[in-house]
């Protein structure tokens, strides 16, 4: 195994084993994100204003990463999802209740905290107990759960929503990620404990920028990062403009839900296609491809409205299946396995830096040109600038 020593666990237990974690991840994320930013727009009246709040909350998480290699150094990686998986089990449920802004978002900033960590820890255990089974499986394994969780997600979330306000469907996901906390009690996963040094916040800072600079050094990591970062701008905007643009456009949550729903089978129904796929051609062409067709479609979601609109919302999810399974696979094709627990949260930075930019950059051209479909020019770009970075021969 790659990555940290272990004890004892469970005989049958895999990569896949953690693969299929993402069942509950899916399902707990899609009902949340379902929501997410309709709460937002309630508590701020402005759909700018939810991109500069998302961009403070993504730059929050994206500190907790960098710290994470510190945290991982202080304690076994069991121990901090155990703990994580709780503490977003506890937030959602508190934050399901009708209650004030201010408490609603200190919640929202605690549980960013522990999807930060739960988000990275899964990959490495992936990559710890992979063996000859290879990461590419595994992901493919672990996002074709993600999206079946994610399926019936939206729907679910919509009918939570209507009949008890959007923040109540934050209770589906505290249970779901309770579910997961006894799935992975049964793996019976035992780590040493390590030992605990007083923390010294100016080494802590030294460490950190020495080993950023040691990410950033090693052949490869540039490249991986920017794909990486290209993936999530796409998905920054579609998460977080998807339902309000299909709200404002005039259409009813139950439509929403079903567009949702929609843009999740394409990621179904390729995943285990994609998995093959990668082995035979490799993955750039996949990248090619997912990221040249979304910011077609994107440039196009500048330009139409209704029926059309929907359309392109469920079309691009196609794009973003060709994406899903490789986007990352960069990351672990070029460090070595000693590395990855050391490196692993500089990289999960590309996750939350766009995040941070891309609604701010959202929030300037809803300012600008006075409309909230105006933030289609983003993916449209990051699309074809991404494309470049990746035809560019790597040195």
């Amino acid at each position: 195994m790659a990555g940290d020593k272990y004890i004892s666990f469970n005989h049958r237990v895999s990569g896949f084993s953690f693969a299929n974690l993402g069942l509950f991840t899916g399902f707990a994320d899609g009902i949340y994100n379902a929501v997410y930013s309709l709460v937002i727009l309630e508590i701020f009246r402005s759909s700018a204003i939810v991109g500069l709040y998302v961009a403070l909350y993504a730059a929050f998480c994206m500190f907790v990463g960098l710290f994470a290699n510190e945290i991982f150094r202080r304690f076994s990686k069991v121990r901090v999802f155990y703990t994580v998986l709780l503490m977003l089990a506890a937030g959602y449920a508190m934050m399901s209740f009708s209650i004030l802004p201010r408490t609603f978002i200190t919640l929202d900033f605690t549980t960013g905290i522990a999807i930060t960590l739960s988000q990275m820890l899964v990959p490495l255990f992936m990559s710890d107990f992979a063996g000859k089974i290879g990461m590419a499986r595994l992901n493919a394994r672990y996002h074709l759960w993600l999206n079946i969780g994610a399926l019936f997600a939206p729907m679910i979330a919509v009918i939570i929503a209507t009949a008890h306000g959007n923040r109540s469907a934050f209770m589906a996901s505290s249970i779901i990620y309770i579910l997961a906390w006894l799935f992975f009690k049964w793996f019976h996963i035992v780590q040493p404990d390590k030992k605990i040094k007083p923390v010294n916040p100016r080494r802590t800072f030294r460490a950190l920028w020495k080993n950023t600079r040691a990410f950033f050094g090693t052949s490869g990591m540039l490249r991986a990062y920017l794909i990486n970062f290209g993936y999530y701008s796409l998905r920054a905007v579609r998460l977080l403009y998807v339902p309000i643009v299909v709200i404002e456009n005039g259409f009813t949550k139950d439509t929403l839900g079903w567009v949702l729903t929609l843009g999740i089978i394409p990621y179904i129904v390729l995943a285990e296609v994609m998995g093959r796929a990668v082995r035979k051609y490799g993955k750039n062409i996949w990248l090619i491809l997912g990221f040249a067709s979304f910011a077609i479609f994107a440039a196009a979601a500048t330009l139409v409205a209704g029926y059309p609109l929907l359309a392109i919302f469920v079309l691009w999810q196609i794009s973003g299946a060709f994406m899903e399974p490789v986007h990352d696979l960069m990351f672990f094709d070029n460090v070595k396995p000693e590395q990855q627990a050391r490196f692993y949260g500089v990289f999960r930075t590309s996750v939350y830096l766009p995040n941070f930019i891309t609604p701010v950059l959202a929030a300037a051209c809803i300012t600008y040109f006075g409309a909230t479909s105006a933030v289609w020019f983003i993916p449209a770009v990051v699309g074809a600038l991404t494309v470049g970075i990746i035809i560019t021969p790597h040195k």
